[in-house]
């Protein structure tokens, strides 16, 4: 997917993007790098910005959990976020030798990925 083009992005300080923000009504919604909305209503453009910056990008390193195509779901990390798509690994608990299976998922990111504490179902690993 390309960016909508009303989408601003929003950079930190140190000019890291940390996600975009986009006008709407008489607001503004505030993008993470995931592509997901951070408030549930537009909010005020400064509001948005302290949004993004405070959220920074540590959620990427964050242990997720990636729904399969036969439906189980496994521990998943998050090793590549663009526009263009989001990669996505086997959780393999640092083990840099361990084969692991990878994945793309679109972006903005959808139901098939999510934070590990909110998975559906059983989340399985090979590694534990």
């Amino acid at each position: 997917m390309t960016l909508p083009e009303s989408w601003i992005a929003h950079r930190r300080e140190d000019r890291e993007l940390v996600g975009w923000i986009e006008p709407e009504s008489d607001g503004f919604v505030p993008y993470d790098l995931l592509g997901r909305p951070r408030t549930p209503q537009p909010v005020d453009w400064l509001a948005a910005e302290e949004l993004l910056d405070e959220l920074g990008i540590g959620y990427l390193a964050d242990i997720y959990a990636l729904r399969t195509d036969d439906g189980s779901w496994i521990r998943a990390r998050i090793v590549e976020v663009s526009p263009a798509g989001i990669g996505v690994k086997e959780d393999d608990f640092g083990d840099i030798g361990a084969a692991v299976a990878s994945f793309r998922v679109p972006f903005p990111i959808d139901d098939r990925l999510v934070p590990l504490t909110e998975a559906p179902g059983p989340v399985r690993s090979r590694f534990l």
